[in-house]
């Protein structure tokens, strides 16, 4: 039934503004829709979309709510989203090597952020 049809990732946030500044600038998605009266921003990310949106839950997921395939280039990801004063999130008890803030597990590296709300957003190459 759903197997054909596109899906994308949808993020709850308590500040528009701020939200929009992450994901623009430091995430650097392009902004597609600017819903600012509605509550709503969406952006490009890939050959998908994600939406922003307003909502008084913002930020109490506790799981991976987006994640990015990487495509060999998540070292230089990683070092750029650093520069731009990110903090990466660390799971030891996990099973994984920590290497600086890049988990790994064979040719799997993983990398968890959070978005000024709390919600994680995962980067992943090598799976």
């Amino acid at each position: 039934m759903l197997k054909d049809r596109s899906s994308s990732a949808i993020v709850a946030v308590s500040d528009l503004n701020r939200a929009r500044v992450f994901y623009e600038d430091t995430l650097g998605l392009t902004l597609i829709e600017s819903g600012a009266e509605t509550g709503v921003l969406v952006f490009r990310t890939g050959q998908t979309q994600l939406t922003v949106y307003v909502s008084d839950f913002a930020g109490t997921n506790r799981a991976n709510a987006v994640t990015w395939e990487m495509k060999g280039d998540l070292i230089e990801v990683v070092d750029d989203l650093r520069s731009k004063g990110v903090v990466f999130e660390h799971y030891p008890d996990m099973g994984l090597t920590l290497n600086g803030d890049i988990h790994e597990a064979g040719p799997a590296k993983l990398v968890w952020l959070k978005d000024p709300d709390g919600n994680i957003l995962h980067l992943i190459e090598g799976m």
